[in-house]
């Protein structure tokens, strides 16, 4: 028990002190999880609200499919994205491997079917009265689809918070895809796991810390600005 509150008073003056290490990898970790939540976002968004707004045959199907995707292991997609990338595949000669942008593009394919079914849902919230009287008032096709975007901002909002929390704890796909290499690839959740093999539970710990202290002040953040629209 001593060793354990040892290691985290030690934690904490890691942290207090801006230990350049713990800065740098903090620093990294929130780089490529907003890079590709952004990047997430521009394809799931418009993705969602395609398939909700319109009818094609095969529609709940693909719905289904979407939803079965949630539950994708992170690393079975590192798997696809690393045969994808490497030097013997399609998208070798990109020399992607390894690198920030490999991760980011893993953690994108984890998080579409995610973003995406949480968009389609959050618009299908929306009452229909909304369109209904938004066409009544003269609104063209394109312009009723963006006000129910608009009356579903909170949930498509809390999608992407999930999108990005689920991006900053991820390791499957950042340590198979990035190598957990010092000072280049290095995130905050492959650097805890190696640390604790490695003993180093002091570093480990700040680390942790770190990483719940960015989901807590996120959700905090999100849950006023959506407390705002709701109101």
């Amino acid at each position: 028990m001593d060793e354990i509150t040892s290691g985290f008073i030690k934690a904490i003056e890691l942290i207090a002190t801006l230990n350049p290490e713990v800065v740098e990898i903090t620093i990294r970790s929130l780089g490529i999880a907003l890079a590709s939540t952004v990047l997430a976002s521009a394809l799931t968004i418009p993705l969602g609200s395609l398939i909700h707004f319109h009818s094609f045959p095969g529609k709940r199907a693909a719905i289904n499919v979407i939803q079965t995707l949630y539950s994708l292991p992170t690393v079975t997609v590192g798997l696809l994205v690393f045969l994808m990338i490497s030097r013997a595949g399609p998208l070798g000669h990109f020399g992607l491997l390894f690198t920030p942008w490999g991760i980011i593009i893993g953690q994108t394919i984890l998080r579409v079917p995610i973003m995406t079914g949480l968009t389609i849902s959050a618009l299908s919230g929306v009452g229909s009265d909304i369109r209904d009287t938004a066409i009544s008032l003269g609104a063209t096709g394109a312009q009723a689809m963006w006000t129910i975007i608009r009356e579903a901002r909170a949930a498509v909002v809390a999608a992407l918070l999930l999108g990005f929390g689920r991006a900053i704890s991820e390791v499957g796909v950042a340590m198979m895809i990035g190598g957990n290499i010092r000072g280049y690839t290095r995130v905050l959740t492959t650097a805890i796991a190696l640390e604790t093999n490695m003993g180093n539970l002091e570093l480990s710990m700040a680390l942790g810390i770190i990483l719940i202290s960015i989901s807590l002040v996120v959700n905090l953040v999100m849950n006023r600005v959506q407390g705002r629209w709701w109101s």
